[in-house]
């Protein structure tokens, strides 16, 4: 009995998430505002914390949010204020920067370097989400007129893309199956990368994972896969038979979009940004550390399998999660 008037909230989401937004626009200010003062670092290059004073573009991304909320409220999304909410987003989008790394991180239940810095991400990604739903509340059709579209497969090249993103996994998967294994590979053994590992505080989960022959990555590299394919296929948009007690039923949308889209943010510019560093190290432009490996060359040789995967992987989800969210926007009830 109770969900029905939930349902119906959700459905008006065009009506309340302006006001959703405005919320959180004035909060995420003041977050950044008392870290500034508090002189508590929000960013972090690597290991290192970047300066207390990037809290005022914390504090700027939330003001230009909360002003251009106030104005849609006010007169509407006018297409001038939807250019300012695209632009809070993006810059929010960029403050969301490793919330993968840090769900990551906490999954296999290690640690995030910094809390502070984790919830600056969160928020950021909540920014995200309220901030585009705001620009693209005007384009929605009303509740009582719309209909969910029918299940339907990607295009060809979609699932090309698909198939991509899949095949690229295969070089990284095999690399970090050969070290789990306790196998050589670039000039480390497991049991060195083992060593490592629990030298950068890897945690009890991982260091398990790791003596039953398995690499937690490539585990999260599977679910990756999934994710893929169920973008693309339209087992993604009504749950298949062999989900139990689901079977038929809808799928919701932000069940594959919330993942997608913070890997696709995340994995996209991390693997394209990679590979052009790699790219001017293996012609001489730029010096890279060898780290933990015995060579340059080895060192590149890894970077290079990780980068390309990120890359190729990162883009594939990217033109995956665009085709499901342009498949699955409901339509106009003829």
């Amino acid at each position: 009995m109770a969900r029905a008037p939930w349902r119906t909230r959700w459905q008006r989401w065009p009506h309340w998430v302006g006001r959703a937004a405005m919320v959180w626009a004035v909060g995420y200010a003041g977050f950044g505002l008392a870290c500034a003062l508090s002189g508590t670092s929000l960013f972090y290059l690597g290991d290192a914390p970047g300066s207390s004073a990037l809290g005022w573009a914390v504090v700027a991304v939330g003001s230009l949010a909360a002003v251009a909320c106030g104005a849609v409220a006010r007169w509407g999304p006018r297409p001038a204020l939807r250019v300012l909410l695209w632009v809070a987003c993006v810059l929010a989008g960029a403050a969301a920067f490793s919330l993968l790394m840090d769900v990551v991180t906490l999954v296999f239940g290690q640690g995030v370097d910094s809390g502070v810095a984790a919830a600056n991400h969160a928020l950021a990604a909540a920014g995200v989400v309220l901030l585009a739903a705001t620009a693209r509340s005007a384009r929605r059709p009303p509740a009582a007129t719309a209909v969910p579209a029918a299940p339907s497969a990607a295009p060809r090249p979609v699932q090309l893309a698909a198939c991509a993103g899949t095949v690229a996994f295969l070089p990284y998967a095999a690399m970090k199956l050969i070290w789990a294994s306790g196998g050589t590979f670039a000039g480390i053994n497991g049991e060195a990368m083992l060593a490592i590992s629990r030298r950068n505080g890897a945690s009890g989960v991982w260091l398990t994972l790791e003596s039953w022959g398995l690499d937690g990555t490539v585990l999260l590299a599977a679910l990756g896969v999934f994710l893929l394919w169920g973008l693309v296929r339209p087992w993604g948009q009504v749950f298949p038979r062999w989900t139990p007690r689901l079977h038929g039923r809808r799928v919701p949308r932000w069940l594959p979009l919330a993942p997608a889209l913070i890997g696709a943010a995340t994995l996209a510019p991390y693997g394209v940004l990679g590979v052009g560093y790699l790219a001017l190290a293996t012609a001489g432009v730029v010096t890279m550390r060898r780290g933990d490996f015995h060579s340059v060359n080895d060192a590149l040789l890894v970077g290079w399998i990780g980068m390309a995967t990120f890359a190729v992987y990162g883009v594939a989800l990217v033109v995956a999660a665009r085709s499901y969210w342009l498949r699955t926007r409901s339509v106009a009830a003829a």
